[in-house]
C-alpha cells in the first residue's frame, strides 16, 4: 500500500522520467510471453519496469522529492566486458558500458495526416546524429522509410552519408526498383522491419504509467523518445540482449 502512495508522490513532483527497461532476452516479468506487436512489447515494458521500481522503493522516502525519476532496475542491466566487445554488434546505449555503438538507425515521429516528410524535418535529427559520430560515439548512422527521392535528398546534403535505410515489410512486398538502384549506387545497405509507424502512441504510453501503481496522474505526461537497443554476437547472429530506453516529460504542448 505504501509503494502506491509514495509512486504517487514522486510522479507528482517530478517533471522527467528515464526509464531502461534492463535485458528482455530471458526476461520473465513480461505479463505476455511472446508480445503480438513490438508496440505491445513496449507496453508491457514500461508498465512492467515501472511496477517493479515503484514495488522496489524504500518506504520512506526523503523530504526533498527529485525532479527526475531514472527508473531503471540495475540487476536487470548488464554491462558488456571489453573482453566481449569485439564480438558483439551493439545499436546502443551509454547505460550499457559501451564508449561506441556499431549503427543508429532513426526513426522520426509520424507526422500529421496530410503531411509529407521532408528534408526540412531530418536536417536537426541527421545534424545531431553527425556530430555523435564525429566524436566517435556512432559508427554508422541510418534512416527509416525514406523513399528514393528523399533519400537522395539526405544524401546529397548530408556531411555524413547514411549507411542504411530500412523499409516497412508492410508497405512493399518488393523493394521499389529506383529505391535498390540508388542503394547499390551509393553502397546503401536496404534492411527491412515491420514495426508500426508509430511504435507507441500518446495513449498507449500514458495507459502503461497508470496501470504500474493505482492513482497515478498520466494526462500531463508525454513521450519525448524511445531508443530501441539490441546486442548480437556478429560470428552466430544470436541476440544476446534487447531493450528499450524511454524519456517522457511532463508539460502541456501549449
Amino acid at each position: 500500500m505504501e509503494s502506491h502512495v509514495n509512486a504517487k508522490l514522486l510522479f507528482n513532483h517530478a517533471t522527467t522520467l528515464k526509464l531502461h527497461t534492463g535485458n528482455l532476452v530471458n526476461r520473465s516479468r513480461l505479463k505476455k510471453k511472446c508480445p503480438s506487436s513490438p508496440s505491445e512489447e513496449l507496453q508491457d515494458c514500461i508498465q512492467g519496469t515501472l511496477s517493479e521500481w515503484f514495488a522496489a522503493m524504500p518506504s520512506s522516502l526523503d523530504s526533498e522529492l527529485p525532479s527526475v525519476l531514472d527508473c531503471t532496475i540495475p540487476e536487470n542491466t548488464e554491462a558488456i566486458t571489453p573482453e566481449e566487445r569485439e564480438e558483439l554488434k551493439v545499436s546502443a546505449c551509454l547505460s550499457l558500458g559501451v564508449s561506441q555503438l556499431d549503427s543508429v538507425i532513426i526513426a522520426p515521429p509520424p507526422l500529421p495526416e496530410g503531411e509529407a516528410q521532408t528534408l526540412t524535418h531530418l536536417q536537426p535529427l541527421w545534424e545531431e546524429l553527425e556530430s555523435l559520430v564525429q566524436s566517435q560515439k556512432i559508427a554508422a548512422i541510418g534512416t527509416s522509410d525514406l523513399d528514393k527521392a528523399l533519400l537522395e535528398q539526405l544524401y546529397n546534403w548530408a556531411q555524413i552519408k547514411p549507411s542504411s535505410n530500412q523499409v516497412n515489410l508492410a508497405s512493399c512486398c518488393v523493394m521499389p526498383p529506383d529505391l535498390t538502384a540508388f542503394a547499390k549506387e551509393f553502397d546503401i545497405q536496404l534492411l527491412t522491419h515491420n514495426d508500426p509507424k508509430e511504435l507507441i502512441s500518446a495513449a498507449g504510453f500514458q495507459e502503461a504509467v497508470q496501470g504500474s501503481s493505482k492513482d497515478l496522474q498520466v494526462a500531463d505526461w508525454r513521450l519525448e523518445w524511445v531508443l530501441r537497443y539490441s546486442i548480437i554476437v556478429k560470428s552466430r547472429g544470436i541476440i544476446k540482449a534487447k531493450g528499450y530506453i524511454v524519456h517522457a516529460k511532463k508539460g502541456s504542448d501549449h
